[in-house]
């Protein structure tokens, strides 16, 4: 985050902001139990994750029968949607970290490429939720083959 700030290039978070009867969620017939409810605490960024004010807030999946697992799917707080902000910026190279890396990570990291981009994965910036034993190497693998590179924290600059 301090790199990409250091170097005033655009930085994008995006998050799940679910209304409380989401179409995902195990209660409404989908696959996950209950998570980040917009406005509440479980919707929250990490602790200790610094957004700077300069950063656009992307939601996805805000709508109660739309699930979405790729970033660039879901909105900033004026309506753009993030893969029509990256083509409409002619950004062509993205950097992602997050989670999961089995969901939507590797939605996000697909759709980017699809796009176009040139994709960067940070290892050691994601993680998975593997509900099935092995769905992180999968999920790698996946990407891998549509074109992504894997980089560390450390390695960027």
């Amino acid at each position: 985050i301090k790199i990409f700030q250091d170097k005033n290039l655009p930085l994008f978070f995006t998050r799940d902001w679910h209304p409380p009867h989401h179409s995902s969620f195990l209660e409404s017939g989908g696959n996950w139990p209950v998570h980040c409810v917009k406005d509440t605490e479980g919707a929250a960024f990490a602790a200790g994750l610094t957004i700077p004010v300069s950063a656009s807030i992307i939601s996805k999946a805000s709508e109660s029968d739309t699930d979405e697992y790729s970033g660039l799917m879901g909105f900033d707080g004026d309506g753009n949607r993030l893969d029509e902000i990256l083509k409409r910026e002619t950004i062509r190279r993205v950097v992602i970290g997050g989670l999961a890396t089995d969901y939507c990570v590797l939605n996000t990291v697909l759709d980017a490429l699809d796009l176009g981009c040139e994709v960067y994965v940070v290892t050691d910036a994601v993680r998975a939720v593997n509900v099935k034993p092995g769905d992180d190497t999968k999920a790698i693998q996946d990407m891998t083959d549509k074109g992504a590179r894997f980089v560390s924290s450390e390695s960027i600059g």
